[in-house]
């Protein structure tokens, strides 16, 4: 799910044969004012710092984990999320796909933990996937983040000039479960992002997002990551 650098070569049984897989393992550092996900701010619009860790190889499995520190306000414990995923990807002429599964912690928060299923497609600079809430460890009727859950979205993304890209993202996220007295949790989002990468420095992008949530208002913020 992450550019990969270090370049391991390790061998394999697989269905009881023995080949040499080619594989990469890198790490990811970031940096961001807002960290904000599916169009909702996980900081309570606060700066976040993150890490991860990801392997993958040259047959198309991948694996990999991811930490930042969260705020979700008085409604839960946890100041942190770590992630942890595997899946497959690969690549049929200019289309691309993933299929993956992910699983979202926040201990101590028990409660909001959730494991999703997600597949995604790419056709040169469009792309288009979906994430299906498998199991949610809420045991509430009127909680966020239970199974049946679906979140889907379109993205279109060019390369400018100077080593400069820009990407534009619609998604919409349908839930399970109603709020409190029947309030109405489903919503969309959009977000536009430009990026610089600087070489050997990482990426610096900005980007600003908005949502059709009432009285969410829409969110500029700036972000620096880098892999290695």
């Amino acid at each position: 799910m992450k550019t990969k650098t270090t370049a391991l070569a390790l061998t394999v049984a697989l269905a009881g044969l023995s080949a040499p897989v080619f594989a990469e393992v890198s790490m990811n550092i970031g940096a961001t004012s807002n960290y904000i996900w599916r169009g909702v701010t996980q900081t309570d619009d606060k700066a976040a710092i993150s890490g991860g860790l990801d392997w993958g190889s040259d047959s198309g499995l991948y694996a990999g984990t991811w930490v930042s520190n969260v705020d979700f306000g008085a409604c839960c414990e946890t100041s942190y999320e770590l992630d942890l995923y595997g899946g497959y990807a690969g690549e049929v002429g200019d289309f691309g796909y993933d299929v993956a599964l992910l699983y979202y912690t926040y201990d101590p928060d028990d409660d909001a933990n959730f494991l999703e299923l997600g597949a995604s497609g790419s056709w040169k600079f469009l792309s288009a996937g979906l994430n299906y809430t498998l199991n949610g460890d809420a045991n509430d009727d009127t909680a966020q983040f239970v199974g049946g859950d679906l979140y889907y979205y379109g993205a279109l993304s060019f390369d400018l000039p100077e080593d400069f890209n820009i990407g534009l993202t619609v998604g919409s996220y349908n839930f399970e479960n109603d709020g409190v007295n029947g309030a109405e949790y489903d919503y969309s989002h959009y977000q536009a992002d430009l990026t610089k990468s600087a070489g050997d420095f990482g990426d610096v992008t900005l980007s600003l997002s908005d949502t059709d949530i009432d009285n969410d208002d829409m969110k500029f913020f700036v972000s620096w990551a880098k892999t290695f």
